[in-house]
C-alpha cells in the first residue's frame, strides 16, 4: 500500500523511524518495471535550529521544497556528483525532512547493479545515500517529486523491522553540539546499511 500524505505530516523523529521496513519504489522507463529496496537506515533533520540541516542556512531557492508540504522528495547533490533522497515532513512552512541513508534490494537487483557501474554484492548496492541514489535511478529531476505519484514513492508491504538502533547522524561533525544528537536510526539485524551496527557506536531504541 503506498503511503499517503498524511503518514509525512507526523514529527519528523517518528517518521525517520517508522520508515523503515517501508518500501522505496522507482519507476522506469519501461512501463510496468519497477526498481524497489526496503529502507533499512534513515538520518532526520528537524527545523532552522538544527546546525545539521540544510534549512539552518535560511530560506533559499535550494531548500524551497523543505519548507513547502510534506511527502515531497528533497534530492540536492553533494560532492559535485551524487545526490542525495530525502522526504519532506511535518507542515508547510516547518522546514523538516528524513534522509533515507541504505536500502536492501528487493526487485531489479541487476538493473541496480547496472546503474552503479559494476557487479556488487547485493549488500553493497544501497548501502548509502549516493549508493542508492545512483541505484534507483534517483536524480535532480526528481526533485519536489511528490512521492503519492507514478514515479517515485514509499509503501508499507508489511515487513517486521526488528531490533532499531539510533547514533548521531554521519559526516555533519560540522554542526556542533547538533551532531551529536542521536537521529540516526537503522535495522540491528540488517548487513545492508551503510555502516554495519557493530562499529555505529548505536544504543538499542526499540523493538519493533
Amino acid at each position: 500500500m503506498k503511503l499517503d500524505t498524511g503518514f509525512y505530516r507526523k514529527p519528523t523523529l517518528d517518521i525517520a523511524r517508522d520508515l523503515l521496513g517501508k518500501v522505496l519504489v522507482r519507476s522506469t522507463d519501461r512501463g510496468s518495471d519497477l526498481l524497489a529496496g526496503q529502507i533499512v537506515e534513515t538520518e532526520a533533520y528537524i527545523g532552522q535550529d538544527d546546525r545539521a540541516c540544510h534549512a539552518s542556512r535560511g530560506r533559499t531557492p535550494r531548500t524551497e521544497v523543505m519548507f513547502g508540504p510534506p511527502g515531497h522528495a528533497y534530492v540536492y547533490m553533494i560532492y559535485g556528483m551524487y545526490c542525495c533522497l530525502n522526504v519532506v515532513t511535518e507542515s508547510s512552512g516547518f522546514p523538516a525532512a528524513v534522509l533515507i541513508r541504505a536500502i536492501e534490494p528487493l526487485e531489479g537487483g541487476d538493473e541496480m547493479k547496472r546503474n552503479r557501474g559494476r557487479d556488487l554484492p547485493p549488500h553493497q548496492i544501497g548501502s548509502g545515500p549516493g549508493k542508492l541514489c545512483q541505484a534507483m535511478r534517483i536524480d535532480r529531476n526528481l526533485n519536489t517529486e511528490s512521492l503519492t505519484g507514478s514515479r517515485l514513492w514509499i509503501e508499507d508491504r508489511g515487513y517486521e523491522v526488528g531490533e532499531v538502533l539510533s547514533s548521531p547522524r554521519i559526516g555533519v561533525a560540522y554542526a556542533g553540539t547538533w551532531s551529536a544528537r542521536p537521529w540516526r536510526y537503522f535495522r540491528a539485524d540488517n548487513p545492508h546499511v551503510s555502516r554495519h551496527p557493530l562499529n555505529a557506536s548505536g544504543t538499542f531504541l526499540s523493538q519493533r
